[in-house]
């Protein structure tokens, strides 16, 4: 993933959820680029920071218990949404306490924190906030009955609190590649997009372990497939690599394992020419489709850092899971 807002990052993860269908399901198939966005219910606590006053350092918001992860919901008595408006409400106390309303492990808990007058006499708190990410990823699918779609084969999270990103809004758009930057032993590559915040694709109504879903405005997908199961051996994965062209890539299903999170493959990357650009599997690759003997089977979601021809995938029958179609996966 491509990051543009504040320090987010967006990584792969080895994340999927429940079992296998017991019959295929029609889907179209994906491939495409697009570009993501979405913004945080309430503003998330990535971090906490010492605060230099001319007195010494301190830890205000620490010393009143807030905690890496939590969510802030009101500050001051005022519902807040983005990171500015916390700020305003520190501005706004003057150095009196500023009672924040926070969400902890789906609980909700109240705070008081005095602000510190900093060197530089500015009131903080002691926080780092973000509010909303942004980058690319990948579309899996899209069930042509309901429109629902499916994206990225695994969480939008923070990275420094490792903290899955609550949803308040968000939406897929129409995006292309305009560079690459090839992986690299102990270095993660990365595809370069530009997105088109304007050309609306779909919502963002869902940010799981299996990945983002929602619902499409249109069609997301080229040709209709069957669902299926991984199995051990030859098989493809659907990338763009190159502005809005989606191509076949040659891949081998090297294991197939299980846990309680689901079921996973790891897989190898064998396609001469995705490694010659791309060195294997990189950031933004995530979501693309993974098919076997004509089905769809999975989506890539994760890379090894130190051999990025290697990597991990999701089974799409999680995916359908955690999309809500367990209905027709059942």
């Amino acid at each position: 993933m491509k990051k543009t807002f504040i320090t987010a990052l967006w990584s792969l993860l080895i994340v999927s959820c429940l079992t296998v269908p017991a019959f295929a399901q029609e889907l179209l198939i994906g491939g495409q680029v697009v570009g993501v966005q979405i913004s945080t219910k309430g503003v998330l606590v990535a971090g906490l920071s010492e605060v230099e006053t001319a007195e010494g350092s301190c830890f205000p918001a620490k010393d009143a218990g807030v905690q890496a992860g939590d969510i802030i919901l009101k500050a001051g008595g005022q519902t807040v949404s983005k990171a500015a408006d916390v700020i305003a409400a520190v501005e706004a106390a003057q150095g009196q306490t500023v009672e924040l309303e926070l969400e902890r492990n789906e609980k909700t808990m109240s705070l008081s924190v005095q602000p510190a007058c900093s060197a530089e006499g500015q009131w903080l708190l002691g926080m780092w906030l973000r509010d909303g990410v942004s980058g690319i990823g990948t579309v899996t699918f899209q069930d042509p009955e309901s429109g629902v779609y499916g994206a990225l084969g695994h969480s939008i999270y923070d990275s420094d609190s490792g903290i899955r990103l609550p949803v308040s809004q968000g939406s897929i758009c129409d995006a292309q590649i305009v560079g690459i930057n090839p992986g690299a032993a102990g270095s993660p590559g990365e595809l370069n997009g530009c997105a088109d915040m304007g050309k609306v694709l779909g919502s963002i109504e869902l940010n799981t372990d299996c990945g983002i879903f929602g619902e499409s405005y249109g069609v997301l997908g080229s040709r209709t497939i069957e669902s299926g199961v991984m199995a051990t051996g030859p098989a493809t994965i659907v990338s763009t690599i190159n502005g809005r062209l989606s191509e076949e890539y040659d891949v081998e299903i090297n294991r197939i394992y299980k846990d309680g999170s689901g079921e996973h493959a790891l897989i190898s990357v064998v396609d001469p020419k995705l490694l010659e650009k791309t060195g294997g599997i990189v950031q933004g690759m995530s979501g693309s489709p993974l098919i076997q003997n004509g089905k769809l089977v999975g989506a890539v979601t994760h890379v090894f850092v130190n051999d990025p021809t290697r990597g991990y995938a999701v089974s799409i029958n999680d995916m359908l899971r955690a999309a809500g179609i367990e209905d027709k996966a059942a």
